[in-house]
């Protein structure tokens, strides 16, 4: 498989972004956003202000989005904070990873000092052993926090490393 090219995403570039969002959030699975949200509030909630969003694409075909932004205001605001989604069709080919590791990246670029991620359900392993595996270390975990279609109510975990260099 050839590597995805990692870029910014334009105005012109809703249409993929939301075919991406569109079915993850469905699944409600791993996002805490409503299972039926509309395009319009996907979209502002993937471009709400101080977000950075970027494309993840291979010979032309969108196959995972990311957003990049500050973790918190004020003396929090050295941490990064990033969210990813992958097309269904594309997971398992690498595209999250090129994702994080750009994202690892960029975030360096923009002085970040480190990046936290909020809340990754705990049954979502595939992208918990993907974070350790580039670094992030669990280091809370919140009893409950997520109402699973499948699971009932399952935990969250706060996942968080360092940025070297």
């Amino acid at each position: 498989m050839r590597n995805p090219i990692i870029r910014p995403a334009e105005a012109a570039d809703a249409d993929a972004i939301w075919a991406i969002i569109d079915p993850v959030v469905r699944a409600g699975d791993t996002y805490a956003l409503a299972p039926d949200i509309a395009r319009e509030d996907a979209l502002a909630y993937w471009h709400a202000p101080g977000n950075r969003v970027f494309l993840a694409e291979i010979g032309g075909e969108v196959l995972g989005t990311y957003v990049l932004r500050a973790n918190a205001r004020g003396h929090g605001d050295h941490v990064a904070n990033c969210a990813y989604m992958t097309a269904r069709a594309a997971q398992g080919r690498g595209i999250a990873s090129a994702m994080c590791r750009d994202s690892l990246d960029r975030a360096r670029a923009h002085g970040f000092r480190a990046m936290q991620f909020n809340f990754v359900v705990a049954t979502n392993t595939r992208a918990i052993a993907l974070w350790q595996h580039f670094g992030f270390e669990i280091v809370g975990t919140l009893p409950g926090a997520f109402r699973h279609p499948e699971h009932g109510f399952v935990d969250a975990h706060v996942m968080y490393r360092w940025l070297d260099g």
